[in-house]
């Protein structure tokens, strides 16, 4: 197998982690109601009871120190409540990250980060991983601004519960009610104002959160949301990337949450090759070499019918592609011009399409640049927007 071609895979999904093992606890853990040895809690933070009470979005299920924060910093792992596309109530895990010292007046602000692609089952989470930190992108420059950094797994990610990869409105979700589980974190002080952050598949996400943000936490001052290489109109990435390993294995994770959430029928657009393998693939994480080995086959060999074409696939990549209009908050969205993922002719169309609804946007494009890089790549440009988004509605450029 071709470690160039698998790195590239993980570049062109977003990724700079190789996920691992979980960090060894050798702290005292915190779980809500008691002190507990961390090394058993190590092993059994991420198990919850069935008969899990349901909770309020934002409500804290577990807690524990996290090792390993970058220097002025301090971090926790976490267990939430949220709610799904339905209304029912999920667990959730991800991280809290926070400045030490003292916050100022009404606490900390707030960035609510939404990773990329990493799999979409619960060992490929962000925050089981060998760095828990390595994937957000910008922490020290955030953090260092003073802002409290909640990082959501999503539904069915660390926690043995059904994918939701690519479902907008659970994403959404996910992302909003990590703010409010930071808040309730003693020392963090992770005050209302929030800013909302992702990257490809946690572009998506952030967006989603926006334009929900309104009705589902109007308690939360969401002040902008600020994406890097979207994925911002689902039927357009998959028809664009179909017919490689990349468009393969999102077709993987999607179509299988899609199937398990909404009752479709996967084998419908799929062909007899991509159905005895698909399966398998949907639980491999993104930088296992076993994901490669699945699908390399499957290339020009992976669907029967274009689901961007026929229903109810059509109708359901449209439900989860974010509105541009979206709640109308200032937009920072920045595009690689070398992508290979995401067309940057896709995003520079929901850009126009955002201009056209009268939002703030800040447009950035950048040369040479691929899907794996531009986040972090467009971080300087992020924290100017963010000074700008402190004093009022920045300006808008790129249009």
């Amino acid at each position: 197998m071709s470690r160039s071609i698998l790195r590239r895979l993980a570049l062109a999904l977003g990724v700079a982690a190789v996920l691992g093992v979980l960090l060894s606890a050798t702290l005292w853990a915190i779980r809500v109601g008691g002190m507990y040895d961390a090394q058993a809690q190590a092993e059994t933070f991420y198990e919850l009871p069935d008969d899990l009470p349901a909770g309020e979005p934002g409500e804290l299920i577990a807690v524990e120190p996290l090792a390993g924060a970058p220097v002025g910093a301090q971090a926790w792992r976490i267990i939430y409540h949220s709610t799904d596309e339905r209304g029912a109530d999920v667990p959730v895990s991800g991280i809290v990250i926070a400045p030490t010292g003292p916050a100022p007046e009404g606490g900390r602000p707030v960035i609510a980060w939404a990773h990329p692609t990493t799999g979409a089952v619960g060992d490929c989470a962000p925050s089981r991983g060998f760095d828990p930190y390595q994937l957000v992108e910008g922490i020290h420059s955030l953090l260092g601004k003073g802002y409290v950094i909640a990082a959501t797994d999503y539904v069915g990610m660390g926690l043995d519960l059904p994918s939701s990869y690519l479902i907008g409105a659970t994403a959404g979700r996910s992302v909003l009610d990590s703010v409010r589980a930071a808040q309730a974190i003693e020392g963090a002080d992770a005050g209302d104002r929030v800013v909302l952050w992702g990257h490809s598949q946690g572009g998506a996400a952030a967006l989603f959160a926006e334009q929900l943000a309104d009705d589902y936490a109007p308690e939360l001052d969401v002040a902008g949301v600020a994406v890097a290489a979207p994925a911002a109109d689902l039927a357009t990435l998959l028809s664009d990337d179909i017919d490689d390993l990349s468009g393969v294995s999102i077709g993987s994770y999607a179509f299988s949450a899609y199937a398990d959430y909404y009752g479709v029928d996967i084998d419908e657009i799929l062909t007899p090759a991509a159905q005895a393998v698909v399966p398998e693939m949907a639980k491999t994480c993104l930088t296992d070499p076993k994901l490669h080995e699945l699908g390399r086959p499957l290339v020009g060999d992976f669907v029967s019918e274009d689901p961007w074409e026929v229903e109810p696939w059509k109708e359901l990549l449209a439900r989860n592609s974010p509105d541009a209009a979206g709640g109308g908050r200032p937009l920072f969205i920045a595009q690689g011009l070398a992508d290979q993922l995401v067309d940057p002719s896709a995003t520079a169309d929901f850009v126009t399409a955002a201009c056209a609804s009268g939002r703030s946007v800040r447009s950035l494009t950048m040369a040479g640049v691929d899907h794996g890089f531009i986040a972090e790549l467009s971080v300087g440009a992020l924290g100017r927007w963010l000074d700008e988004l402190e004093r009022g509605t920045p300006a808008t450029t790129g249009c």
